[in-house]
């Protein structure tokens, strides 16, 4: 299990960033809220899912990121240099918190969700999850977290019921500003 930092502070591809951390309170949302946007880097990030290739990471990009209090998920959204939405990505994980520094982290158990733009679904690393699981590196306890945390995700996308989406659009379309974000305009999603 590998830990990850909202800040990617070791993402060498990146050469230079900005990044912004908020806590969130709110009858829709509450935990940290981070925005990660590229300003210069070595070279694009490109992933196939599907026969659909995209780049997700490039100058002028920027990663809108939810953590959600008491979640066994993060959610990541991602913006190309016109703020239109990429993907979203969803980690799998088994705890989160926050560094003594403010930066967010998560304990990554493998699977992750993959959201197009045009609506299709991808579950990866399922092999990923079946190895660490034979190789003693996760319990099966942290095994049966990460699949029903899966399941339940895959369930509420299905069934038009997973908030992020709508969410980050609305926060992208308000400018990024996590000072100002504003949650009540998205209406009842929790």
């Amino acid at each position: 299990m590998k830990r990850k930092f909202g800040d990617r502070a070791n993402w060498r591809r990146v050469t230079q960033r900005k990044f912004a951390s908020r806590y969130v309170e709110d009858k829709y949302f509450t935990g940290y809220i981070t925005l990660y946007t590229i300003q210069a880097l070595r070279e694009p990030l490109w992933k196939t899912y599907g026969r659909h290739t995209f780049r997700i990471a490039d100058k002028g990009y920027s990663w809108l990121q939810y953590y959600p209090k008491n979640a066994h998920y993060i959610v990541t959204a991602m913006f190309d240099d016109r703020n239109e939405v990429i993907e979203w990505y969803i980690d799998v994980c088994k705890n989160q918190g926050v560094t003594d520094q403010g930066v967010p982290w998560f304990d990554d158990l493998y699977l992750d969700i993959v959201v197009l733009r045009n609506g299709e679904v991808f579950l990866l690393d399922q092999d990923e999850l079946d190895d660490a699981l034979s190789r003693r590196l996760i319990s099966l306890k942290d095994y049966e977290l990460a699949t029903h945390t899966a399941r339940e995700l895959l369930q509420m996308i299905d069934a038009h019921a997973f908030p992020y989406f709508l969410m980050s659009l609305e926060h992208c379309s308000q400018g990024f500003d996590l000072d100002a974000l504003r949650f009540d305009r998205i209406g009842g999603m929790k």
